[in-house]
């Protein structure tokens, strides 16, 4: 049967399977969205896909997709940006789309899910010990190293039993120093044919399940890793898919970000200092120290120009890392114990070397033409104290995707929030996408930078909208506090903070405020705690998870917190009826990547704000206003305290970056509408 095409039902034909086999109804944007991604599928052309909550895009996309595996013996690769979407799909989604599809397709399809090899227990590991890490506090904290050492324990009686070794599925958790004992990158694996254990390696068993299965579903990072490193990480494919495609941009940014301290030196040092000449070794030691020294000295932001004495400290590390490299000298035939010391410490010194030289280069070209951004960041004086460290970041990510990952496989991305402003091109264009070839007709102040040359080569894509089934000007409103003066810098105004308290007592609790910053949602939870009379969580109070566990729980109760919350929050219900949102998320003036781009963006002659600091903040205010709406039944009102967002020439952008929720500015109207719903609502 595989293979054999005509005999295969159609996408549509096993959609209804699907559905029946879960117990849904047919939607009209879950059948179009499958058939586009069918449609994608046959003609290799790219696809984007808006399709709002409820849509129920999983089985609109893994349906095709399965069938495209099942009919060529094929692979394919699903990308989700947070581990909560993976295991949906891995425990819930894919086992019961195999068991509806195995019959109309003549046998059950296979899945798997595939990690970075960093998230797979090693047995080397376990059965030799970690190398020393002196520069550990637990070494020097008794009760931090009372606690490792029965976390490290506990693993180690857990690598007899676990039949994965994968480390999500220990319960509770570990720590991330004891899970550095047992645990190595791919940079330091011996690799299968050498590693003594290597015919029983977690990691390489996963790799194998992953290239027998027809879906492996895998993370932005991991794709992101696959398209940067030279060696194939994921199982060879023709086709993904990437889910929560609103992250794409930054998670692989993030994965292509690096950076240099003089504890990764001393490490690099320490690892090596025993293989090769001490002399050798002490040049990359003393070239850590100059760096300390320069970093002591240096303030935090970013740089926009190398400064000499920095200049003069990397080329030394980079010169020292070298000279350690080529003492090291190539691998050899030599006992496990040994090759593991030698990978370990190439493995180090090529980072050393590899981001200074990256460091380095990041400033040869003008500021139109930079690749990379390069900060200097100082937190030992915060809460959470780290040492100095220098930062490098891609300016772009849009070459990289379009290379590695759109040349290569027919891709199909995914979220509820891709058009913004009511077109896909902003968003495309930082995926290394060509404009789009339909026109769009785009909203006044629409982000976009200089105007593209035409591209003819470029990747072939067509963008949709399937929309929601959801009712949002039915059963929703856009509340813009329009007489609110604009915020400003010193914290939350006495204005919008009465604001607040009327819209909350309004709604008799049930409320989410979204802030801007941490600093805004403690002030807010300090002042109206005596001033409402609703319970208010706020975010750093709890684990994250039970805060939210606590909020759903008590329909009276408010929940207030930062970013994390903006996307993270799934409450359907009467639980949460009013999202507030304090100002408008543009990303910090002293972002380094996010003002580096804008500036480049300015330097090519387009508008730098619109195209970086906009796209950035209707991308959040998308995901913090679909926070309301989560289930059919669910009503309320978004509250956006800034005024800009009707007064602002840009604000109409914004505007048609949400669902289209009724729009008002009268607040006697909304508390009224809230009012209602607090009276209709069980308790």
């Amino acid at each position: 049967m595989p293979g054999d095409r005509s005999r295969l039902p159609s996408v549509r034909e096993l959609l209804v399977h699907a559905v029946d086999a879960v117990g849904g109804a047919e939607r009209e944007g879950q059948v179009e969205m499958a058939e586009a991604v069918g449609k994608a599928i046959r003609t290799g052309e790219h696809l984007a896909v808006q399709a709002g909550t409820g849509t129920g895009k999983s089985l609109a996309y893994l349906v095709p997709a399965i069938r495209y595996a099942v009919e060529r013996e094929a692979t394919a690769v699903v990308s989700t940006a947070t581990i909560a979407l993976q295991r949906q799909l891995v425990d819930r989604d894919l086992p019961r789309l195999a068991k509806a599809l195995k019959k109309p397709l003549g046998r059950e399809p296979t899945f798997a899910i595939l990690k970075g090899r960093r998230n797979y227990l090693c047995m080397h590991r376990v059965h030799t010990g970690a190398p020393e890490e002196p520069e550990d506090t637990a070494l020097f904290d008794a009760f931090a190293a009372s606690r490792v050492g029965r976390e490290v324990k506990r693993l180690h009686e857990w690598s007899s039993d676990t039949e994965t070794g994968d480390r999500d599925e220990l319960v509770p958790g570990v720590s991330e120093q004891a899970w550095r004992q047992v645990a190595v990158t791919a940079k330091e694996c011996l690799g299968v044919a050498r590693c003594p254990v290597g015919t029983d390696c977690f990691a390489e068993q996963a790799r194998a399940e992953a290239g027998r299965a027809d879906i492996v579903v895998t993370n932005h990072a991991l794709l992101a890793i696959d398209a940067l490193q030279e060696y194939q990480v994921l199982p060879e494919h023709e086709l993904v898919i990437i889910d929560e495609a609103h992250e794409l941009v930054d998670r692989v940014t993030s994965a292509a970000t690096a950076e240099l301290t003089t504890s990764m030196i001393s490490a690099a040092t320490r690892r090596c200092g025993r293989l090769i000449d001490a002399g050798i070794a002490d040049r990359l030691l003393e070239a850590g120290d100059g760096l300390a020294l320069v970093l002591d000295d240096s303030p935090a932001g970013r740089m926009d120009a190398l400064p000499q004495p920095l200049g003069g400290a990397l080329t030394v590390i980079r010169d020292a890392a070298h000279a350690c490299l080529t003492a090291l000298g190539s691998e050899r035939k030599e006992d496990v114990d040994e090759a593991t010391a030698r990978k370990l410490a190439r493995s180090l010194l090529d980072d050393v070397h590899d981001t200074a030289v990256r460091l380095l280069d990041a400033f040869d070209e003008d500021q139109a033409h930079r690749h990379d951004v390069v900060w200097l960041s100082n937190d030992r004086y915060s809460a959470s104290p780290r040492p100095p460290a220098v930062h490098v970041a891609p300016l772009s990510v849009a070459g990289l995707l379009r290379e590695r990952v759109f040349a290569r496989s027919t891709t199909v991305l995914t979220s509820a929030t891709l058009a913004l402003g009511g077109a896909f091109d902003t968003l495309a264009r930082q995926w290394g996408l060509p404009p789009s070839p339909k026109p769009t007709v785009k909203a006044e102040g629409t982000a976009t930078d200089k105007p593209a040359p035409a591209d003819s080569d470029g990747p072939r894509w067509s963008g949709l909208d399937v929309g929601s089934p959801f009712d949002y000007r039915r059963n929703g409103i856009l509340y813009v506090a329009k007489h609110l003066p604009p915020p400003g810098r010193d914290g939350l105004g006495e204005p919008t903070l009465d604001e607040i308290a009327e819209l909350i007592d309004a709604a008799g609790g049930r409320a989410l405020g979204l802030f801007s910053s941490m600093r805004a949602a403690k002030q807010a939870t300090e002042e109206l705690r005596d001033r409402v009379k609703y319970p208010i969580l706020c975010q750093g109070e709890d684990a994250t998870a039970l805060l939210v566990g606590k909020f759903a729980d008590d329909p009276r109760t408010c929940l207030f917190g930062t970013l994390s919350l903006w996307q993270g929050v799934d409450v359907p219900g009467p639980a949460l009826q009013l999202v507030l949102v304090d100002r408008l998320p543009f990303p910090r003036p002293d972002d380094p990547v996010a003002s580096a781009r804008q500036r480049a963006v300015e330097a090519r002659g387009g508008n730098g704000f619109l195209t970086v600091a906009a796209t950035h903040a209707a991308l959040l205010l998308a995901q913090g206003a679909g926070r309301l709406h989560r289930a059919m039944a669910d009503k309320g009102v978004v509250a956006v305290l800034d005024s800009r967002l009707a007064t602002a020439r840009y604000g109409g952008f914004l505007r048609n970056s949400l669902p289209p929720l009724w729009p008002t500015h009268d607040p006697t109207v909304v508390r009224d509408a809230l009012r209602r719903l607090d009276a209709a609502a069980p308790n």
